[in-house]
């Protein structure tokens, strides 16, 4: 049905014994979602110990250069320089004539389109089966990406075009100079501080218009529309940034007159940042960023993990579904149950990992997890007794 707020709302049922053939696909789910988790924990943990040593690696090594000069006697060596990172090469957006002498140019382009919301309500009903209303509500706004209006749930009256006319892009300059080193196109892609375009100053190269339709300013924006106060499905509005000239210090082998990463036993070490930073502080921002990145896949992991034992546990809480009121209780205990368990699971194989590497941090982790299991079993243990204690006063 269609409502007047511009939503589709959709009712529909799903019968226990449907719900019951999910849940015994959800272990299957389950059962690959816990080795994807137990892989990515091993992985990360194996990543982060080679890029840990690989930078302290290259902490010992790096040397400070002068940047107005190529060394030979350096060739070979990791080094550290400063400077500013600059280009005589000039950048051009060829659909809209606008030249700049920068580092990269960025174009952003966003369409005013439809865009479909969903949310959704199940609700358990007495004998295992479950009614679900899902609400699709419709609103239009600015978007760098296409919502393929086709997939709407309720495309009528909701139609986007089938392609953006215009895409995003951007254009790097081949030839940037950190004084009389060059700068790989890798180094300068990190280069990314930067600012937007003044459109006034390009105002004279502009076209008419553009994939048919026309090109007026709207402040620092281009819009290709008819209105920009009465926005229309299909218009687009375009803006500009440019990534200047700047300040950076490198750490990285010199090769020739430029730059290549630098290997270890264990990875390559190649570092930028922007503005004058002495190495050391180069070496610990990468640590930093090594060790934030470390927790992120372990907290990943551990989402993945607990995802896929609450899916391999489903069928139980389905089964007790039947009565709705204790299908809630169980999956909520169910719920509880796959988190403690991914926890303890996700500490154990991340403390495995580490073993190889760090003994004494992996016998820790180890401990810890076999605590948490420990801690998990005495709960239930306590919980199943404490009916029968009760009953026997």
């Amino acid at each position: 049905m269609l409502d007047d707020g511009d939503t589709v709302t959709e009712v529909t049922h799903r019968s226990w014994f449907g719900r019951l053939g999910s849940a015994i696909k959800g272990i299957v789910v389950g059962t690959v979602l816990v080795i994807a988790a137990v892989v990515l924990l091993s992985w990360n943990e194996g990543r982060a110990v080679d890029r840990s040593r690989a930078l302290a690696s290259g902490a010992a090594a790096v040397v400070p250069a002068a940047v107005d000069r190529v060394d030979p006697a350096n060739e070979g060596r990791l080094l550290h320089v400063s400077g500013t990172a600059t280009t005589t090469d000039r950048l051009t957006d060829p659909t809209f004539g606008i030249a700049v002498t920068a580092l990269r140019l960025v174009r952003t382009v966003e369409m005013y389109q439809w865009r479909e919301e969903t949310s959704s309500e199940t609700r358990e009903k007495l004998g295992g089966g479950t009614e679900t209303v899902t609400t699709y509500r419709y609103s239009r706004g600015w978007d760098s990406r296409l919502a393929d209006s086709s997939r709407f749930k309720q495309p009528e009256g909701h139609r986007n075009p089938s392609a953006m006319p215009l895409t995003s892009q951007s254009w790097q300059a081949g030839h940037v100079t950190l004084g009389a080193f060059r700068l790989s196109e890798d180094l300068v892609s990190r280069i990314d501080r930067s600012r937007p375009l003044a459109l006034a100053d390009h105002a004279a190269s502009l076209p008419a218009a553009v994939v048919g339709r026309p090109v007026g300013r709207h402040g620092e924006e281009l819009y290709l529309g008819q209105d920009p106060a009465a926005p229309q499905v299909g218009d687009l509005r375009v803006r500009f940034a440019v990534v200047e000239p700047t300040a950076v210090s490198v750490v990285s082998q010199q090769y020739g007159d430029g730059f290549v990463p630098f290997a270890t036993p264990t990875g390559e070490v190649e570092l930028l940042e922007e503005g004058i930073v002495p190495a050391d502080a180069m070496f610990r921002t990468a640590e930093q960023e090594n060790t934030l990145l470390t927790w992120i896949l372990r907290l990943v992991g551990f989402v993945v993990m607990t995802i896929g034992l609450r899916a391999a546990l489903s069928i139980l809480a389905v089964a007790a579904s039947v009565i709705p009121l204790l299908g809630q209780v169980v999956g909520a205990g169910l719920s509880l149950i796959a988190g403690t368990l991914a926890l303890a699971l996700s500490l154990v194989v991340i403390a495995l990992a580490w073993i190889a590497q760090r003994p004494v941090l992996g016998i820790g982790l180890l401990v810890a997890g076999a605590a948490v299991t420990v801690a998990l079993v005495v709960l239930r243990r306590r919980a199943a007794a404490s009916p029968a204690g009760t009953v026997r006063s």
